[in-house]
């Protein structure tokens, strides 16, 4: 199955249409490091990642791991061993912070761009994660906590997400 960006502001997956946000210069298909534009495309999801010193594991047939103190994501364009992977002492990597001090991150889904083979500058850390307030994001796709619940319950390893 495949969840859908029906627009800016929908994802739909199934009988089920969810309010959203995304990148705060809208979606592209040329996705570049900082842009703050969301990527076009179909891509496969990663695992759920949750802070469970905050939430609780989701009832969710994704594999899930949780977010430890250290946790980060490469974003630094000048690492190429590490570029858009997750990374454990990110003082030592310029990274995303995945131990947030918001609420943010307590549950997301990294969304599989630039991934297998990450070319530099290509953009990094495109995660499905949470808002309040559906302000625009730095390029991830951000859903209210009890949407997400929902939207994990449903979906499953083989689920693909369509932005377009």
């Amino acid at each position: 199955m495949i969840i859908r960006l029906k627009n800016k502001q929908t994802l739909l997956y199934k009988d089920f249409s969810f309010k959203c946000c995304v990148g705060k210069n809208g979606l592209t298909n040329t996705k570049f490091e900082g842009d703050k534009k969301t990527p076009q495309g179909l891509f496969n999801l990663s695992y759920l990642y949750f802070r469970k010193d905050r939430v609780k594991k989701p009832q969710t047939s994704l594999n899930c791991k949780s977010i430890s103190k250290n946790m980060g994501w490469c974003n630094d364009i000048r690492n190429k061993k590490f570029y858009n992977k997750k990374v454990i002492n990110y003082n030592k990597i310029k990274s995303e912070k995945l131990y947030r001090k918001d609420y943010k991150y307590d549950y997301l889904i990294p969304i599989k761009y630039n991934w297998s083979k990450p070319k530099i500058h290509k953009g990094s850390a495109i995660f499905i994660h949470l808002t309040k307030n559906y302000r625009p994001t730095a390029g991830c796709i951000g859903l209210l906590k009890k949407d997400f619940l929902i939207l994990a319950k449903l979906i499953n390893k083989n689920t693909k997400i369509k932005i377009s």
